[in-house]
C-alpha cells in the first residue's frame, strides 16, 4: 500500500529516525530524511547500500521555517509529491524546574513544538491541494499525564498533543489523516543515552515505534487513527 509514495522523516540520523526511514524504505517509499547535522547523509548511504535507490538526505534545522520549506519543496522537486510526513525529530532533559536554564526551555520548544509545527505548516498546503495524505508526529506517553524533573519535556509533549489534534479537525476535509505515536521507554540515544544498555533490554526496541508508523501511515482510507499508545510491560505508568 505504501510502494512507491514519499515521505519526509524528521530526526532521520540516527535512533527512531534512523529505524523508521530503514521501514518505510522496505516498504518500497521514496524518502527525505531530515536530520540537523551531516550524518543524516550517513543514513542515507546506508539505506542506498542496502538497495534503496530513492533516499534524498537533506540537512536542516526543523525549527527555522526557511529549512523546513526548503525541504518540502526539494522533496515536490524531487519525487513530485508528499503523502507522509513523520514528525521524529526531538530532545529532551529531565532536572529540577528550578535547575532548567531559559535558554534550555526555549530550545526544548523550539525542536520539540516549533519543528512540529513548521514542518506540518509546510506540507499542508500540497498536501490539501492533492486532497490527500498523513501527518504522524512521534511524540510520548507524557503527553498522557505528568512526571517529576520534567516539566520542560512534559511540556512540549502536552502541546504536540494538543496541536495535532487540533490540526486533524482542521483538515479532516481534504481527506489529510493527523496522528501522534506516544512510546513509553524506548531503548535508543534519547536524552543523551546509550542505545544497547544491559539495564534496557527489556524496554521498547527502536522497531517497535517504527512498526506503529507503518500500521499507521498504511491504514485504508476509511480508518483515522487519532493515536497509538505502546509501553514496555517493565514500565508501569498511570491511567490519564
Amino acid at each position: 500500500m505504501l510502494k512507491d509514495q514519499v515521505a519526509i522523516v524528521t530526526g532521520a540520523s540516527r535512533g527512531i529516525g534512523r529505524e523508521i526511514a530503514k521501514k518505510l524504505a522496505e516498504q518500497g517509499m521514496k524518502l527525505t530524511l531530515v536530520g540537523s547535522s551531516s550524518q543524516v547523509s550517513g543514513t542515507a548511504e546506508e539505506l542506498k547500500k542496502m538497495g534503496y535507490a530513492n533516499i534524498l538526505p537533506v540537512q536542516a534545522d526543523v525549527s527555522i521555517e526557511e529549512d523546513m520549506q526548503r525541504v518540502v519543496r526539494k522533496t515536490i522537486e524531487t519525487f513530485g509529491t508528499v503523502d507522509v510526513l513523520v514528525n521524529n525529530a526531538g530532545v529532551g532533559f529531565f532536572k529540577l524546574t528550578e535547575e532548567v536554564t531559559a535558554d534550555e526551555w526555549k530550545k526544548i520548544f523550539e525542536v520539540n513544538v516549533q519543528g512540529v509545527f513548521l514542518a506540518t505548516k509546510a506540507v499542508l498546503p500540497h498536501m490539501k491541494e492533492r486532497k490527500s495524505g498523513t501527518i504522524i508526529t512521534i511524540s510520548s506517553d507524557v503527553a498522557r499525564y505528568t512526571i517529576p524533573n520534567g516539566s520542560a519535556y512534559t511540556a512540549t509533549k502536552y502541546a504536540v498533543q494538543g496541536f495535532s489534534g487540533s490540526v486533524a479537525q482542521e483538515v479532516r476535509e481534504y481527506g489529510i489523516r493527523v496522528g501522534t505515536i506516544n512510546p513509553g521507554m524506548v531503548d535508543t540515544y534519547f536524552a543523551e543515552s546509550t542505545q544497547g544498555l544491559p539495564e534496557k533490554k527489556d524496554w521498547l526496541k527502536v522497531e517497535d515505534i517504527a512498526s506503529a508508523v507503518i500500521y499507521m501511515a498504511s491504514a485504508p482510507k476509511h480508518m483515522m487513527i487519532d493515536e497509538i499508545v505502546l509501553h514496555p510491560f517493565v514500565q508501569n505508568y498511570p491511567i490519564a
